[in-house]
Parts: C-alpha cells; structure tokens; sequence
C-alpha cells in the first residue's frame, strides 16, 4: 500500500487538511508532519527535510509539502540527497514530475493556487509513474552531479 508523506507550514493549513481528507478517501495511508501536528516543526525548511527524510529513508514511498509559494519547500527538500521534488501548479507539471523525472515529492503553494486545483494535481502526480526510457539517463545524470557535489563538500 502507498505511503504519503505530508507536511505544511502555517500558510497551508487549510489546504493540507483537505487534502490529507482527499487521499485517505482513495485508501493511501498518509501521515502528517505538519506544524500543527508537530509544534517544534515551526518553519517550512524544518518540515521540508522531515519529510524528504522520511521518504529518503524509506518510510513512505512519495511526500507533498505545501507551503504559501512551494518554492521554500522544494528548495529545501532537494537539499537531501536521492529527493527530487518538483514545484507544479499545473497538471501536465504534475504528471511529467513523476514521468520524467522521477519525483518523489510535489510541492504546492497555497498562496499560489486553490484546494481543488491541489486535488486535481496531486491526483494526476498520484496517477503518474516513472517512464524511463529517454528521461532515464537525464535522471541518473542529476544523481551523478548530486553525487560529486556531495563529494567535494
């Protein structure tokens, strides 16, 4: 069974509430590690890398953080290694995230879009999956340069 990660800061409450009730109606199991689920989680950077964490070390197979923008978000869950998680505001963003580039994250911003525009991508995100082919190579060249960068910090 699908695992989902989330996780909001204050700007996305609203829209996070939504949609965790969205994807537990599909049967996915979700788990929440929201500010308002976990006080000491203040800030979207400190959510952004509980998350991506979590989905790095295999508790759930793919992550949705909201913020106002989603740029803070992603900005920060691409910081870990192995995640790439992809900002969509737009459905051909949201599939191609997953089918091109293997995303293991989408990010939102509440600020940016409304709940159910949310639903529609985080359903076509949901209903995507890797293609390989062409966009695998281009895949395993993000991890080559996430790799030596890691290397020479």
């Amino acid at each position: 069974m699908l695992s989902i990660a989330i996780g909001c800061d204050d700007a996305a409450i609203d829209m996070k509430n939504q949609l965790v009730e969205f994807i537990k109606n599909k049967g996915i199991t979700v788990v929440d590690y929201s500010c308002d689920q976990y006080p000491e989680l203040t800030m979207y950077p400190d959510i952004a890398m509980r998350v991506a964490q979590a989905i790095k070390e295999g508790e759930h197979e793919r992550g949705i953080l909201i913020c106002g923008t989603g740029i803070g978000m992603s900005i920060t869950a691409n910081k870990v290694r192995g995640i790439r998680a992809a900002l969509c505001h737009d459905t051909f963003s949201a599939q191609r995230a997953r089918k091109s580039n293997n995303a293991q994250i989408i990010c939102l911003g509440a600020r940016v879009i409304g709940t159910e525009l949310a639903k529609v991508l985080v359903d076509a995100w949901l209903d995507s999956e890797f293609d390989g082919g062409g966009s695998a190579e281009k895949v395993e060249r993000i991890s080559h340069y996430e790799n030596i960068q890691h290397l020479l910090s």
